[in-house]
């Protein structure tokens, strides 16, 4: 009589925790992992940048200034992006007597192409389109057509800040300086390759 009483107690012991235990088992398969933060759609970037100066012939061998460019990522490789560059500062050929005053001011939009080569260094090429002004100088036309391409290296700092260095050449046309109707007010079309360094955030 006490066994069957015991086995009784035991059946409803077992009845009443089997849920408990399947409950307790989980299908590794079935887990969700963890989401991952989605990637920053916009990049703005400031920095110092350098610039021949090919178009005036009897100046500085460059100039200094400042860049910006803002750049919206279309998936995981393409964006475009919208800059523009500020040149104001002579140097090189220090030298001459009358190195004059000029500027360039250059506003390009272009597409862009970047990968990551190695854990935190990704790289990156452009082509640019736009207009560009050389200022100071009386130079023909005031704003010219303007393009070119380049490339560079971004290093990862954290997901929103990063280092970047880049290099392009840009061609404009411009008359000499002080030009005449004489001279047709021709053009010229000159490369002038520049340079960048500066920070990158994301957003």
């Amino acid at each position: 009589m006490k066994s069957k009483m015991l086995l009784r107690v035991l059946m409803v012991l077992a009845a009443a925790l089997a849920p408990l235990a399947a409950s307790a088992q989980v299908n590794p398969d079935e887990t969700k992992a963890p989401e991952q933060a989605a990637p920053y759609k916009y990049e703005v970037f400031a920095g110092v940048a350098y610039s021949r100066i090919r178009q005036v012939p009897v100046t500085y061998s460059g100039l200094l200034g400042g860049k910006v460019y803002v750049a919206r990522d279309w998936g995981r490789y393409f964006q475009l992006m919208a800059s523009g560059d500020y040149y104001k500062m002579g140097i090189g050929h220090g030298n001459l007597l009358n190195p004059g005053h000029p500027s360039i001011f250059t506003f390009l939009v272009g597409p862009g192409v970047h990968a990551t080569l190695y854990n935190n260094l990704s790289g990156m090429f452009f082509a640019e389109l736009g207009a560009e002004h050389t200022g100071g100088e009386s130079m023909t036309p005031k704003v010219s057509f303007a393009g070119g391409f380049g490339g560079g290296l971004t290093y990862n700092l954290n997901r929103r800040f990063a280092l970047q260095l880049t290099g392009d050449r840009v061609a404009a046309s411009f008359s000499l300086p002080n030009n005449s109707p004489v001279l047709g007010y021709s053009s010229h079309m000159t490369w002038d390759a520049r340079g960048t360094f500066g920070v990158v955030y994301r957003f």
